[in-house]
């Protein structure tokens, strides 16, 4: 989840809301990379959820960071939430997981030395205080009831929120983890095949990094059930997004979808209004019932495009959300996938073209059966293993063009953080069947060995 958005002047017009977008577009050689990840932490002795504060708590960990690492500490109000150091900052999800949003960086050499880093920093930390990290897209064992709820404004009126739209909002946001990467895009037209790709294949980043078999314990009957519970949330700021794909898709039409979603907050002075589901279409026009008579700043139109949660969205920038919380060695992997396939125009073009005449409801059943099967889903006739196979190759031949060296020179290019899918390719296991496979065999149908055998 992400933090206040701060920095915009009064809006004056429509206008201005789609310029908010257009002054995201960058040249080619000015793109950058921004990974996101998230993961559980657990106090090591009970494999329970670290609370907020206390001995083994998240606060420790957040002020451990801060004395020995230099992180800049963030407040809201007396509350310690996280942390910022050199246009990267740590954040805290709803139920306590801890995301690193990485600075926006070159190539993915310089990413994935920032992931390194970070969980060499936060495993050093927690060590001291009795703590371990885990990266999955589900938490394995614990219930609702065992997650804490963080002490931030935001979730407070989102948690009470989530039970009156889905069946899920309060699993999503208590129990979930993802990795996700951002992206920059060159023009409006560039924007547009950018996000009508991303969207399609979704799906197939959702098949290969797969990581969520579990729930309170025991198998739930999905390779990826972190994204069954994104399918049954808030269809308002949800899904595949059909209009994307419709005729006339551009900035002024996201703006549009943008609009018609409900809100949740207004930030002032240090604290959330409560905006629970009125318009911001209401807001432009000065007469929001939580602030009578006050029109908006960009900056909460930019805290509103925050509380949107489709499978790609855009910003000033593009994110890739399909992807379950995962090992350490996928951290690396999720950008080099879409860095791959989108920052290369051939690859561009040619991932397009593996989407091509997909019709919405064929979007949809991919999705469905990449939550469910992963690499072995199967809708009409596409089999997601060779999909995936293909969409791997491209990046590979993406990340061959863009040809960023690494290690002084010593590695010709990003291909080699692929790996770890075509793993994935030449078994044809998703993460989530690897574990799936411990469960019923060696670990004997306890979940709970997950903690010893995969944690950071």
């Amino acid at each position: 989840m992400s933090i206040p958005q701060s920095g915009g002047g009064p809006i004056e017009s429509y206008d201005d809301l789609v310029s908010y977008f257009e002054s995201g577009c960058k040249p080619k050689d000015q793109w950058k990379i921004g990974t996101e990840h998230e993961k559980f932490g657990y106090c090591e002795e009970r494999q329970m959820p670290l609370p907020y504060q206390g001995e083994h708590s998240i606060k420790a960990i957040l002020e451990g960071l801060q004395d020995r690492y230099g992180w800049n500490p963030i407040f809201e109000g007396e509350f310690l939430i996280g942390l910022e150091l050199n246009g990267a900052n740590i954040s805290l999800e709803p139920g306590g997981q801890l995301e690193l949003s990485g600075a926006p960086l070159d190539n993915i050499h310089q990413t994935c030395d920032e992931v390194n880093e970070h969980l060499k920093e936060v495993h050093t930390i927690a060590d001291e205080v009795g703590a371990r990290f885990i990266g999955l897209g589900m938490a394995p064992t614990w219930t609702h009831e065992d997650m804490p709820l963080m002490p931030k404004g935001r979730y407070k009126l989102m948690d009470a929120y989530m039970s009156t739209v889905g069946e899920t909002g309060k699993d999503m946001m208590r129990r979930t983890c993802t990795v996700q990467v951002n992206l920059d895009f060159a023009s409006e037209a560039d924007m547009v095949q950018k996000f009508r790709t991303a969207l399609a294949l979704q799906p197939v980043a959702t098949a290969l990094f797969a990581n969520s078999p579990f729930k309170e314990g025991k198998l739930n009957g999905h390779k990826s059930w972190r994204s069954r519970i994104w399918r049954h949330l808030d269809a308002s700021r949800t899904g595949m997004l059909p209009f994307v794909f419709e005729d006339g898709m551009g900035f002024e039409r996201y703006v549009e979808y943008a609009l018609d979603v409900p809100m949740y907050f207004v930030y002032r002075d240090g604290k959330y209004i409560n905006a629970l589901g009125q318009s911001f279409r209401d807001f432009l026009k000065g007469e929001l019932p939580a602030l009578p008579g006050e029109k908006p700043t960009l900056s909460d139109w930019a805290d509103h495009l925050t509380t949107l949660f489709p499978e790609a969205r855009i910003k000033k920038y593009m994110e890739m959300r399909g992807a379950d919380g995962g090992p350490w060695r996928r951290l690396c992997a999720l950008p080099a996938f879409w860095v791959g396939l989108m920052y290369d125009q051939s690859a561009l073009d040619a991932a397009a073209d593996l989407t091509k005449g997909w019709t919405p409801e064929f979007r949809e059943e991919l999705r469905v059966a990449a939550s469910v099967d992963a690499l072995h889903a199967e809708v009409d006739g596409v089999k997601m293993l060779d999909l995936a196979k293909s969409c791997v190759e491209i990046a590979e031949m993406g990340l061959k063009a863009r040809g960023r060296v690494g290690a002084g020179g010593m590695i010709p290019d990003e291909t080699h953080f692929l790996n770890a899918l075509k793993d994935s390719l030449e078994t044809g296991m998703s993460p989530a069947d690897e574990l799936i496979q411990r469960f019923n065999t060696d670990w004997n149908g306890d979940a709970s060995k997950v903690f010893g055998e995969y944690s950071y």
